[in-house]
């Protein structure tokens, strides 16, 4: 790809350094043209703005077209923005030395399957401009570190889908990159696969490295990212902790925490105590029911309580639970 003058203006004059943000997305926008004769236009990203810091394990979240993918294109330089910019670790999205700092896993990453794991390296190395002795001196270190120490010289064909991710993992890693994009890195992997790549990348954190992870997996995210940004429709609806999107949505308005009661008393009563809030419940064992309801703040706690005690339901515990990001997600797609 061409550097533009854009890219080469910024890689000229900045650094890259430990303090430097490892993505700098401003207003980022992308527009796409779609038909032959009329030319509709299709806004993909609409002016999406977040800063992504060295050494964080960062998460990228969105429904099906919500234009995660279209985000890490224009990073990577694939496509070219519309309007905005957007840099990593200094360097313009898209320009060579950007590129040179970083690591890229694909969904899907297709290695031929006749060759051996360190055939497979040498492979991706050559079309990184990677050089043999170079791949030769770190991938015995890699293999290691994704897992594969003893299955070197075997086969791919041989490897299970989880072997296969690791080592392309392995791939990205060849030229000691600064950050590493991950798409959809654990999809399809069986639950002790999706463990042995969470360790990974946590391991990867632990040497300094930036990951920026891409999935649809809401669980996943939670288990392993600092902080993730939410993108619906091309616009960015949230960026922030993961512990602190509760926060954010009560803030906003949006009931979305839960609260468990756990009480007795008439079954035909229960319904009548949680009127007009949404409920599930979720045991009932020996007269004991526990029950999950929504509510947006302490007022509506206090209007479940009032309307279990004028129905004659005991309230014998209740707990405030933590709004996971699948509840939150929803909401935020909503």
């Amino acid at each position: 790809m061409t550097v533009t003058a854009e890219a080469e203006l910024v890689s000229a004059n900045v650094q890259s350094s430990d303090s430097t943000p490892a993505i700098v997305s401003e207003n980022l926008c992308k527009t796409y043209s779609e038909g032959l004769i009329f030319r509709k236009k299709f806004q993909a990203l609409k002016e999406v703005s977040f800063t992504v810091n060295q050494g964080e394990i960062f998460g990228l979240l969105g429904p099906n077209g919500a234009g995660k993918t279209t985000f890490i294109k224009v990073l990577l330089g694939i496509i070219n923005k519309s309007g905005g910019s957007a840099s990593m670790m200094g360097y313009a999205a898209g320009s060579k030395k950007c590129r040179e700092m970083v690591g890229y896993l694909p969904e899907r990453l297709r290695i031929p399957p006749h060759l051996t794991a360190y055939n497979a390296l040498e492979y991706f190395g050559n079309l990184s401009n990677v050089p043999a002795s170079v791949v030769k001196a770190k991938r015995d270190e890699y293999l290691e570190l994704v897992g594969l120490k003893g299955r070197e010289k075997d086969l791919v064909k041989k490897f299970s889908k989880g072997m296969v991710q690791r080592l392309g993992l392995a791939q990205a890693l060849l030229h000691d990159p600064k950050m590493v994009i991950l798409d959809e890195p654990t999809d399809g992997l069986d639950p002790r696969a999706r463990a042995e790549m969470r360790a990974i990348i946590r391991s990867l954190a632990d040497r300094g490295v930036t990951i920026f992870l891409n999935s649809h997996l809401l669980q996943e995210v939670e288990m392993v990212c600092d902080r993730v940004a939410i993108l619906d429709k091309g616009c960015l609806r949230y960026c922030g902790s993961v512990a602190n999107i509760g926060e954010f949505l009560t803030g906003s308005g949006k009931p979305v925490q839960k609260q468990r009661f756990q009480v007795t008393g008439d079954p035909d009563l229960l319904q009548r105590g949680f009127t007009n809030f949404q409920f599930e419940v979720k045991s009932i064992e020996e007269g004991l029911t526990t029950v999950e309801v929504v509510v947006k703040d302490q007022a509506d706690v206090d209007r479940v309580i009032d309307q279990l005690r004028q129905h004659g339901i005991s309230i014998l515990g209740m707990e405030a639970l933590r709004v996971s990001l699948e509840d939150a997600f929803l909401q935020l797609i909503d």
